[in-house]
């Protein structure tokens, strides 16, 4: 039964309207509105973030992401998250509500003109990782990583991120809150269903096959 549920949600188009993990709707005047942010007032603001997500959107820290090169419209859903609560972490919570609509798609802009992370290599094998990003798998219907965040994990439009060079122990983090349902704001459930079919290795592999990865 749960094969079938993630199988019909994952087909489902990502510009139908948000459920209630997200209160984030990509209408067409959504979707322009963010794209008209203006990244020169963005990077004013964005002085305030570079504690912890680096100058340039670089985050030197595992704990926290690096937001470089990201996609501008999961920037704005994610700081729209953060505000109304539909993602949870203190700080970021009220950072958010400081924010004016026009505030989150300033920061975002600017940090999607940012050129993307890129992590040093590391030797960790990850054959289990790839098989999961090239080719899915069948038996447990879980589709190609590739198929929503892009061959070379830049991300596609709107709600999938960009995943490529982010710190490997941010991005397993993810999962398993995903996983654990300790974060929920995906649409649909579809991160939710995904990560709580894979195992624990299989997470930290996908952290370090999407950090070696330069987009």
């Amino acid at each position: 039964m749960k094969n079938i549920i993630l199988t019909a949600l994952l087909c489902l188009p990502i510009s139908v309207s948000a459920q209630p993990s997200s209160q984030v709707a990509w209408t067409a005047d959504q979707l322009n509105f963010v794209k008209a942010g203006d990244p020169a007032k963005g990077e004013q603001l964005s002085k305030t973030c570079s504690g912890c997500h680096g100058e340039k959107g670089i985050s030197i820290s595992p704990d926290n992401p690096s937001l470089a090169g990201q996609l501008a419209t999961y920037l704005y859903k994610q700081l729209q998250d953060y505000s109304n609560g539909d993602r949870q972490d203190p700080m970021m919570n009220a950072i958010a509500k400081g924010l004016s609509q026009q505030d989150a798609a300033d920061l975002a802009a600017w940090f999607a003109s940012q050129p993307p992370a890129f992590q040093s290599r590391s030797p960790m094998v990850y054959e289990k990782a790839e098989e999961l990003v090239k080719n899915g798998s069948r038996d447990r219907v879980l589709p190609p990583c590739e198929v929503c965040h892009g061959g070379d994990g830049q991300g596609q439009v709107m709600d999938m991120p960009a995943l490529s060079g982010q710190n490997a122990a941010y991005t397993s983090a993810a999962l398993k809150a995903f996983k654990s349902g300790e974060r929920h704001n995906d649409i649909y459930r579809r991160m939710r269903l995904i990560a709580e079919s894979l195992s624990d290795q299989e997470i930290e592999e996908l952290g370090y096959y999407y950090q070696n990865i330069r987009n």
